[in-house]
């Protein structure tokens, strides 16, 4: 319930037999069941999907599930199962409980949009700085002495406000309070 909530679309593929996989289905909130799936065909799914443009995610935890895991583009192990599952996996949940996909998933998109925050604040130094300090705006006697001839120091100085506030806004996501999500 928690995936769709987040706008994601839920399919269950199971080996399982159909009845089996429609009662779990209603139990966590997945209305879309494959049943009856070889191992082979799930990751025969995945390609489908992905060839759809979808982004496909696989949880699993057993043999059968490695080669679909390895096919997804991500794929989440369930923490007590195999060894070959986890080593597949690109995440492992290690409690076990599928409730740390949704907080794994909001961890990943958090991490995303502070790096793109990160890329913005880098070029901005680059664009707008850089040329400053190449001395693009000498001919201009508008702009204050300081920014005309900018200083090489206080170029540095500048540089490394711009690597200080990247790193600072990384460290928002080591000091986010996760803890409501999943």
């Amino acid at each position: 319930a928690a995936l769709k909530k987040a706008g994601l679309r839920v399919i269950m593929l199971t080996g399982d037999n159909l009845q089996t996989a429609q009662a779990i289905g209603r139990q966590v909130g997945v209305d879309e069941i494959a049943a009856d799936v070889r191992p082979e065909e799930k990751s025969g799914k995945i390609e489908q999907l992905q060839a759809g443009k979808a982004m496909v995610g696989m949880v699993g935890d057993g043999i059968n599930d490695a080669p679909a895991l390895a096919r997804a583009d991500i794929g989440f192990a369930i923490g007590t199962g195999t060894d070959v599952a986890m080593e597949t996996g690109d995440v492992i949940l290690s409690s076990g409980r599928l409730t740390g996909i949704p907080l794994a998933i909001h961890i990943s998109r958090r991490t995303l949009h502070t790096i793109r925050q990160n890329l913005f604040l880098a070029f901005v130094y680059n664009i707008v700085l850089i040329p400053v300090a190449a001395g693009i705006l000498a001919p201009f006697d508008m702009f204050p002495d300081f920014l005309r001839q900018l200083h090489p120091i206080l170029a540095a100085l500048a540089m490394a406000a711009s690597s200080i506030s990247v790193v600072t806004n990384s460290l928002r996501l080591y000091r986010a309070d996760f803890s409501q999500k999943g």
